[in-house]
């Protein structure tokens, strides 16, 4: 006799190879327009579906999750943060929560580094003085000056594994590695990387040139740059953000920038996602900030080597054993 395939919802659209695959394996429903689910229509989902695949644009908080049917066991996370998923009421309704950990470590990596180079460098006014204008004269010795890159203090708060990976991208770039973290990371990661641990984040702040935030959302770390915090800054230091937004103050972090109080900041990530605080969206147009719409982990082999740890996932799930990124509010 054959065995019915489970029902999978999946809430965007994902790679085509992904897609292929998951409709082989399982009874799938895709999101072919690619238009993010309503609150209702999440709540439709978690309620006939056996696993649901929400992503990063899903709240799935207590009020859907008190409408999962009986058969839903399953949240298999499309992506590694979880703070839109309220996995202790997952838990308590026996539902199991999987995200996909260690895909989006290089690419992301990668995106930062492009952006603590592109502040100093100016690289997003120089790419508009061309196209954008007729007043370029050519060269000359004080126009369009920047800072240099080596030497400088780079402040990472969280090192973790996208941490450790702009670490080791930056270190050859010449900048010396500072670093906030809950915990020191092994010594031989410190030796590697050169890295001066601080456990005071007040005091790493102080005295850093830039500083690239690698930490989770959680309710310890919303607004863990607060006003205070960004206060505390060298008034030419500037801050990147590729991991979420709400972990900065935006408000605050408007109001400097606009006083001229800080040196810039490069944010592809923002607390009301999609929607982007006007202040900042003022601020770029002026030159004073540079946004990015969420775009750290795009590639498409990040994005595929993600739908491949979903499956992975699913099916060892399916087969009775316990998936390999199960997520427990205790690791939260």
């Amino acid at each position: 006799m054959t065995r019915k395939k489970p029902l999978i919802v999946v809430t965007r659209k994902l790679p085509e190879a992904i897609e292929t695959r998951m409709r082989e394996l399982f009874d799938t429903r895709l999101n072919i327009e690619d238009v993010p689910m309503t609150r209702e229509a999440l709540r439709a989902a978690v309620a006939e579906a056996e696993v649901l695949v929400p992503t990063v644009t899903d709240t799935i908080d207590a009020s859907v999750i008190e409408k999962a049917g009986p058969n839903l066991k399953l949240i298999a996370n499309f992506g590694n943060g979880v703070d839109r998923i309220d996995v202790e009421a997952a838990q308590a309704k026996g539902i199991t929560v999987t995200n996909t950990p260690g895909v989006l470590t290089e690419d992301t990596a990668d995106m930062t580094m492009a952006l603590i180079l592109a502040l100093p460098r100016r690289l997003t006014e120089g790419a508009r003085i061309i196209p954008e204008t007729e007043d370029w004269l050519g060269w000359s010795p004080t126009w369009m000056l920047g800072r240099r890159l080596g030497g400088k203090r780079l402040g990472i708060v969280g090192m973790g594994r996208i941490g450790q990976a702009v670490a080791r991208r930056a270190k050859a770039f010449g900048l010396q590695i500072h670093y906030h973290n809950r915990n020191r990371v092994l010594p031989a990661v410190e030796d590697e990387l050169e890295a001066t641990w601080w456990d005071s984040l007040d005091q790493m702040l102080a005295r850093v040139d830039i500083v690239s935030i690698h930490c989770p959302h959680t309710p310890a770390t919303y607004h863990l740059l607060s006003a205070r915090h960004l206060k505390l800054l060298k008034k030419d230091a500037v801050i990147v953000n590729t991991a979420r937004g709400e972990v900065v103050d935006e408000n605050a972090l408007a109001r400097m920038l606009e006083a001229g109080e800080l040196g810039g900041a490069a944010l592809d990530v923002f607390e009301g996602e999609p929607a982007v605080n006007p202040k900042l969206v003022k601020l770029a147009r002026k030159g004073k900030v540079l946004l990015m719409p969420h775009m750290g982990s795009a590639t498409l082999e990040s994005r595929i080597d993600t739908g491949e740890r979903v499956i992975l996932n699913i099916k060892a799930f399916m087969d009775g054993h316990r998936p390999p990124d199960r997520v427990l509010p205790s690791m939260l």
